[in-house]
């Protein structure tokens, strides 16, 4: 006899068992697995003619064999969508089967395998014992299973192990939907939230599709009512966000989408050439579709959650945009009252929009996350809000101030936090403090309120050099630009006395982006003035 294979038809390779050493063997991934598990030959050699050319749900089955309970437990560790086990109770010991049902379900935690034992020693394992003590599925004698009832059993079985993975796969999709829809509304911005919903998606569907996710904006100026917007991508529509998604839809997809979007508002999913198209229509007209490509159709459950999923995207792209039209009109009143300020006090145009940007910067480098970031930068044009209530003789006055002059001009920051302190919205409640916190100084020197260190808030501390760096390098009508070497020496002259020693080596560190920043908001004078 071969050392490596039990023999018993020598005309029939099917009837071949593997002597196993517990190495798993080989599997097909489009085939249901069914471990048998009996230490005699002639039970494996009689299952598999038996189940000879067995397929449901069309697919075949696959046979795994292990001919003692240690054998199985390593096939078992290996091997983790095996369908069915056909186990013997008695093998190496009298309870090895037993032994093995409990690895299974209690150390391996697999509760998916159905387990039918069979027995050919029903008097060792008594049926109604084992079926209260044991979570098995069946209990068959031997003698009893004809090919007719095993065929039965297997295709039973095998029913209720799909139906069992269906469900499972069901609820974990339900946990990736909420899952995926809490991070996705996290996102406070409309690129982050684009790339967030790719991001979800493909974690909600299987395979390597390319993914594109556009947002038709109706209402945009530079947009007309069919042109669409690629926002984010990934795959091939990676590399064009930004671009119009007609020209990198398929026709015939571009063409589904028109068709839907001219139905008006509502949820709409459909497929185009083995591709799904998700898109949702909001009241005004805007539609958000969500592309993806593949081949064929994906799992049925894959659809549904897609379905769901796109639902949720609706809602958060609908107030996501009330959000943003919100902020809209929050940042366009922000910088029209700091524009009447700078007008007054005729100071140049683009200062609030440098001093934003440079605060934005500066913030990120010391720790903001972005949406504080982006509320800093959003609040910072107010941080002199404050000089609409000094006199336009100190506020306009060309040359020096006088001591009870300064003492006036000093009475801004008050002023500011005076006007702004009693509102409950976040980005006025930060325009507060650095209003009044923006002339402090890291040394305790400066005012309104004398505040050292790190009792100045990061807000006012970033506000107090982003201001007076602007200050030094633009023109005034009481002096002109410094050169930057000078305003550098300054700086570094002032760390740990004026500017806290970290946030003027962050200030050192970023330059490039510093200096960039003046590239794209050059000053526009609008007069003369005092800072």
């Amino acid at each position: 006899m071969d050392d490596d294979f039990l023999v018993i038809e020598d005309d029939d390779e099917d009837l071949l068992i593997e002597d196993d050493d517990g190495a798993a063997p080989d599997t097909d991934q489009s085939a249901w697995k069914i471990l048998i598990v009996d230490d005699e030959p002639d039970v494996h050699v009689a299952t598999k003619l038996a189940l000879r050319g067995f397929q449901f749900d069309g697919m075949p089955i696959q046979f795994l064999e292990a001919t003692s309970g240690a054998a199985a437990r390593k096939i078992l560790e290996e091997v983790d969508d095996i369908a069915i086990v056909l186990l013997d109770v008695v093998m190496e010991s009298d309870d090895a089967g037993l032994n093995l049902v409990d690895f299974i379900r209690n150390e391996l935690g697999n509760t998916m395998v159905r387990i039918v034992l069979r027995t050919g020693q029903p008097g060792q394992a008594p049926e109604r014992d084992v079926i209260v003590r044991y979570d098995i599925n069946d209990y068959k004698e031997k003698t009893d299973l004809s090919a007719t009832k095993l065929f039965t059993l297997v295709y039973a079985t095998l029913r209720s192990y799909r139906d069992i993975n269906i469900i499972e796969a069901s609820r974990r999709g339900l946990v990736r939907v909420i899952d995926s829809s809490a991070e996705m509304f996290k996102e406070q911005f409309l690129d982050n939230f684009a790339n967030g919903v790719l991001k979800q998606v493909s974690s909600l569907v299987a395979g390597g599709r390319d993914v594109a996710f556009s947002l038709e904006d109706a209402a945009a100026a530079t947009h007309d009512r069919k042109e669409m917007t690629l926002v984010a991508g990934t795959g091939r529509f990676a590399g064009n966000v930004g671009k119009s998604a007609w020209e990198h839809f398929p026709p015939r997809v571009a063409a589904a989408i028109e068709e839907h979007r001219e139905r008006g508002r509502g949820e709409y999913g459909f497929w185009v050439d083995g591709s799904y198209v998700g898109m949702v229509v909001g009241n005004s007209g805007r539609a958000s579709i969500l592309y993806l490509v593949g081949e064929g159709r994906p799992a049925m459950i894959d659809t549904h959650l897609i379905q769901i999923f796109v639902r949720n995207v609706l809602i958060a792209v609908e107030n996501l945009y009330l959000r943003n039209a919100l902020l809209d009109t929050q940042r366009e009143v922000v910088y029209r009252l700091a524009q009447a300020v700078e007008t007054r006090s005729k100071e140049t145009g683009n200062h609030v929009k440098r001093v934003a940007e440079l605060s934005k910067l500066l913030g990120i480098e010391m720790g903001m996350n972005e949406h504080d970031a982006e509320t800093f930068r959003l609040a910072s044009p107010l941080h002199d809000i404050g000089k609409i209530g000094i006199p336009d003789a100190i506020l306009n006055k060309p040359g020096k101030l006088t001591a009870e002059e300064f003492d006036v001009m000093r009475t801004h920051a008050q002023l500011g936090y005076d006007i702004l302190k009693h509102s409950d919205r976040a980005l006025l409640q930060v325009a507060a403090s650095l209003a009044y916190e923006h002339h402090e100084k890291w040394d305790g020197s400066g005012y309104p309120q004398g505040l050292k260190g790190t009792d100045i808030s990061l807000v006012g501390r970033i506000t107090a050099l982003a201001d007076v760096y602007d200050a030094l390098v633009s023109e005034r009508c009481y002096k002109k630009p410094w050169p930057e070497d000078k305003v550098h020496a300054l700086l570094q002259e002032e760390k740990g006395k004026h500017f806290q020693p970290e946030l003027i080596d962050t200030f050192f560190r970023k330059l490039p982006e510093i200096r960039d920043i003046y590239t794209r908001y050059q000053d526009t004078p609008l007069g003369t003035g005092n800072d």
